[in-house]
């Protein structure tokens, strides 16, 4: 009975190792989408994105109001009231609250007899000299908008650059997830050979517990390698808003010509590279680029807000009273309707004297925001020359490796076939064979790791370089 269970558990298994191939064929049934598909879609996605982007349209709607600011100013004004007129020549402040009447009293002593007034006025102002004020501040508006695109365009990139580092891992994990397969097949077959030997009385039994140890060692790095995918898929999902993408450059079954599929027998895609200065193709120098222009604006506005300015203005206004000229108080309807029409136009200079004093301590301000912002552009700078030097030496030594490589997993394979065979003849023990399929798996491993270590390392380089748009494209 135990022997029964045995072989069916053995059918059941090959049966499931036969299948795993088909696996990823029928996932191909669903879109296949390429990096800049999956970089479209994050575009449209991500809710930082789409922050980023209504704060743009803020900073473009604030152009507008810095234009419209300087339009002329007219007030209207319709006032009907009732109360009393008993006041004195002489001088106030213009303090907030009653306003007090201009002119001397009416009568000699007091009199508390209402009386009904009406008064409309219309009065404008335009600045007609402000000595550049104007300019600055749209100027202002301008740069800030710049800055917020530039914030729009970084953050965007770095979900590229995110979104293409995922990608390759994915890649990584999926040609490892092969590669543990096929370890699991080979000490699969070694615990089905040394049960057979055992069982002859040919091997020890040894061999056999041996065999089982290993095959179950594979099962866990199989089952280490899933999860690490299952969990480099959902970010992928999360940064996309695709459930479980499929993309390409899936492996079917480990051999090493599928391995081979993202990398030498295709011919890897040429290196991108640029002067990370270039504030147009590399958003990650051109934010701060931006920054610090738009300091420099706030700067010249601050210059411009402390200069003298050159003010026209007009007006007129309608007045009735219920008391007339005579001291005479008449009904309070006669107050209602409008007895005098005045107006008066006229040209004025402002300024004010301590305007000095003010501007120096903005301008204090200001100049140490342009030298943080040019200090942040110079580190910037710095970082990404830094990041292109150590992907330029990575993409040096993965070239020397990966000339090495096919080499080492050729000799590996052949190692692991001629050690199998001597196994079968019974020539050497389990512990050679498994040396020589760990040989193998580490050939493998080793294989794919280079590679994607020198896609990552490109990434990098393309993404300091500002040609991180080119690089993806190239990546069908």
């Amino acid at each position: 009975m135990a022997v029964s269970c045995k072989r069916t558990a053995g059918i059941l298994l090959w049966a499931a190792m036969l299948m795993m191939p088909v696996i990823p064929v029928l996932a191909q049934k669903n879109p296949v989408y390429s990096l800049a598909d999956l970089v479209d879609s994050a575009r449209h996605h991500l809710p930082v994105l789409l922050q980023k982007q209504a704060l743009v349209s803020s900073a473009e709607a604030g152009i507008t109001e810095a234009q419209h600011a300087f339009l002329p100013k007219v007030n209207v004004v319709e006032e009907l009231s009732i109360g009393t007129a008993n006041d004195l020549t002489g001088s106030f402040l213009p303090v907030p609250g009653v306003m007090h009447a201009i002119s001397g009293g009416v009568t000699a002593a007091n009199n508390y007899q209402a009386a009904t007034s009406n008064i409309a006025s219309v009065y404008g102002e335009y600045e007609l000299v402000n000595f550049g004020l104007r300019g600055a501040k749209v100027g202002s508006a301008r740069a800030f908008a710049g800055l917020q695109r530039a914030d729009l365009a970084r953050e965007l990139y770095l979900v590229k650059w995110q979104i293409g580092k995922v990608y390759f891992e994915i890649l990584k994990s999926r040609y490892q997830l092969a590669v543990d397969e096929e370890d699991i097949r080979r000490y699969q077959s070694m615990y089905t050979i040394s049960s057979a030997l055992t069982s002859t009385g040919i091997n020890a039994g040894v061999d056999s517990s041996l065999a089982r140890a290993g095959l179950s060692r594979t099962r866990v790095n199989y089952n280490q390698a899933s999860g690490i995918l299952l969990r480099l898929q959902q970010q992928l999902a999360y940064l996309t808003g695709i459930a479980d993408p499929q993309i390409g450059g899936d492996t079917a079954g480990g051999k090493e010509e599928g391995m081979d599929r993202m990398g030498l027998m295709n011919g890897l895609p040429p290196v991108f590279g640029g002067d990370v200065r270039d504030s147009v193709n590399n958003p990650l120098y051109d934010y701060y680029t931006k920054q610090k222009l738009q300091y420099h604006a706030e700067e010249e506005l601050i210059r411009k807000s402390y200069l003298p300015k050159v003010i026209v203005g007009a007006g007129g206004w309608a007045r009735g009273s219920s008391i007339q000229y005579s001291n005479d108080y008449k009904s309070l309807g006669e107050g209602i309707g409008y007895q005098r029409l005045n107006y008066t136009a006229g040209l004025g200079l402002t300024y004010d004297l301590f305007n000095g004093v003010r501007r120096k301590d903005r301008l204090a301000v200001a100049g140490y925001q342009v030298t943080a912002a040019e200090y942040a552009l110079q580190q910037q700078e710095q970082s990404l020359r830094n990041e292109e030097i150590q992907a330029d030496e990575s993409i040096r030594i993965a070239r020397k490796n990966l000339a090495e490589l096919p080499t080492q997993l050729q000799a590996a394979t052949d190692a692991y076939h001629q050690k199998l065979a001597q196994y079968k003849a019974g020539i050497i023990n389990l512990v050679d064979l498994s040396n020589a399929s760990f040989e193998l798996y580490q050939a493998q491993s080793a294989y794919i790791e280079t590679l994607n270590e020198w896609y990552t390392a490109s990434l990098d380089k393309a993404a300091a370089t500002g040609t991180l748009d080119q690089f993806i494209q190239t990546l069908k």
